[in-house]
């Protein structure tokens, strides 16, 4: 196994540009479908014919453009151009591939010695939610997402001070507002400064203190505060041994639509949701699950202002924390992250546990939408290749894109019991204030299940570690068949014909609905779920059994 096999670059334009116009053909963006020849193997484009290849199981498409015919990205860009609807923002996904692929030769160039630094950090540090393996997971690339590297607007002296890949540790900014006009919830770390009377203190990425100066009665104070550390979503820092914070930032990531602020609702709509997932635990009490406190938090209006205080429980401080997103990177040592442990052992430790814990949630009509980013593997144990380092559970962040069925959350909690302080309007889905939130339709909540869950978090793993050499497709493809199918009981008919009897399942048009079309066109309530065409079911494919 060579270390190329798992730093996750794309390896140049040309697969870059074949991955960005797979997920083209893959979402039918402008009709592009319909320039596939019928024997299956050209797509014919303006300019050029383009070679594609079965996807034999297919992950997501049936089809894939062939990586090795030299594609570049003004070839996929002419192509576009020449479907396009006059009201696509194609110079918007023109700026969005050529920010990924600036960011995809940035991190050929400073891997080697990001990796070289990280070598020398001790083991007892690599343990409990620090940044190491943030750091290490942000040199991979999105399972999806084409251009997942691009963060709109950020030059390439601001990725070096402040973005995830170089571990970079910088002060932040603190502004001053009007505490008449602040919502504050929680309690906050001992830590926090103090503020003017009258007056309340947010904590200010650097990268967006200079967007504050035009927001009444803010100010910026000019001496900055407290060392942090970037994780993996880059506007969440590491601000203690226990505890994140995540901040407004003036980018995108995901589509130019993506914006990194913060909406003041999603603040209380996410602590709401984590204070129903503890009742769920209260009656679920085996479920392997760690949750993240996100009880406090506070903001001033402006989705530029505003902030999270996330810490993590005391099970986390010696354990290694290790985000689904790291698992395939490459590691200081050579080798991808996962080869620390016996790969079959933990893939299917961990498989176990985030099947049979988003089943057991979707019972209680909850999807969550926690993708590689926000789940993570807690290894209490080594290692030294003591299979899945002893005991697993996976922890669980950042909840303001959870879809909830109340009425059937309602119908197998009861009334109230376990309700946190004993409030039963603590938990009630009822008080969310972003209702896409919420639905009556399980189809909605299948379809959040299989595009995060099985696709992004089991099945994304598993060709990974096909195509790295580390687990042959057929036993990994199984593997979450088996889990998937044990992880199913008698109750649960609706969500096996969705997934392991389904003829197609479901896929999200990213790019599509991200970048180049907006809301009212394609009439999606929410960008990040909007769905595009079937896609192949893997685990029915002969090849996974």
């Amino acid at each position: 196994m060579t270390a190329e096999g798992c730093e996750g670059v794309s390896g140049g334009e040309g697969v870059l540009a074949a991955r960005v116009l797979d997920a083209l053909v893959r979402e039918d963006y402008a009709g592009l479908r319909g320039f596939v020849d019928r024997d299956r193997r050209l797509l014919r484009l303006a300019g050029r014919p383009v070679r594609l290849l079965d996807a034999r199981p297919g992950f997501l498409a049936d089809l894939i453009v062939d990586p090795g015919q030299g594609l570049r990205l003004d070839e996929v860009f002419a192509a576009v151009r020449a479907l396009a609807d006059p009201r696509d923002d194609v110079a918007a996904f023109e700026r969005e591939c050529e920010s990924a692929l600036a960011t995809l030769r940035l991190h050929e160039q400073e891997r080697p010695a990001v990796l070289r630094r990280l070598g020398r950090v001790p083991e007892e540090l690599r343990r409990g939610p620090g940044p190491f393996y943030e750091t290490l997971a942000a040199f991979t690339d999105h399972p999806v997402h084409p251009t997942g590297r691009s963060r709109a607007g950020l030059s390439r002296a601001d990725l070096n001070r402040y973005a995830p890949e170089f571990g970079p540790v910088f002060p932040l900014r603190w502004a001053t507002v009007p505490r008449c006009e602040a919502t504050l919830a929680g309690v906050r770390p001992d830590w926090w400064p103090d503020g003017p009377d009258g007056r309340t203190m947010f904590p200010v990425h650097p990268l967006t203190a200079p967007f504050l100066k035009e927001l009444p009665g803010v100010t910026v104070d000019a001496e900055p505060f407290l060392q942090v550390v970037p994780t993996l979503s880059m506007r969440t820092v590491v601000a203690g041994p226990f505890t994140h914070l995540k901040m407004p930032l003036p980018t995108s990531t995901l589509g130019l639509r993506n914006r990194r602020t913060i909406v003041p609702g999603t603040l209380p709509d996410g602590a709401l949701t984590e204070r129903i997932l503890r009742r769920v635990v209260a009656h679920e009490p085996d479920l392997p699950l760690l949750l993240a406190d996100e009880q406090t938090y506070g903001h001033a209006g402006s989705p530029l202002l505003g902030y999270l205080v996330r810490r993590f429980p005391e099970q986390t401080a010696r354990a290694h924390v290790v985000p689904v997103a790291a698992l395939l990177a490459e590691a200081p040592e050579g080798g991808c992250v996962i080869e620390r442990w016996d790969v079959p052992s933990l893939f299917g430790a961990y498989l176990d546990a985030l099947l049979t814990l988003n089943v057991a949630l979707f019972r209680y009509g909850i999807a969550l939408e926690a993708h590689q980013q926000n789940v993570s593997l807690v290894l209490s144990g080594g290692t030294d290749g003591d299979g899945a380092g002893g005991l697993l559970r996976l922890l669980v962040k950042d909840y303001d894109g959870t879809l909830i069925d109340p009425v059937r959350l309602r119908e197998r909690l009861g009334p109230g019991d376990g309700d946190r302080d004993g409030d039963r309007d603590g938990a009630d889905p009822g008080g969310l204030i972003d209702r896409r939130m919420t639905t009556r339709d399980p189809e909605a909540l299948a379809r959040v299940f299989v595009t995060i869950t099985l696709h992004l978090c089991a099945a994304a793993p598993a060709f990974g570690l096909a195509e790295r050499g580390l687990l042959p497709l057929r036993t990994g493809l199984a593997m979450v068949r088996d889990r998937l199918d044990a992880a199913l009981g008698p109750q649960d008919a609706f969500l096996r014909a969705r997934t392991l009897d389904a003829a197609r399942l479901p896929g999200k048009a990213m790019v599509t609905a991200g970048t180049l079309v907006d809301k009212a066109r394609t009439g999606a309530a929410d960008i990040n779920k909007h769905y595009g065409p079937l896609g192949p079911n893997y685990l029915r494919d002969g090849t996974c059994c």
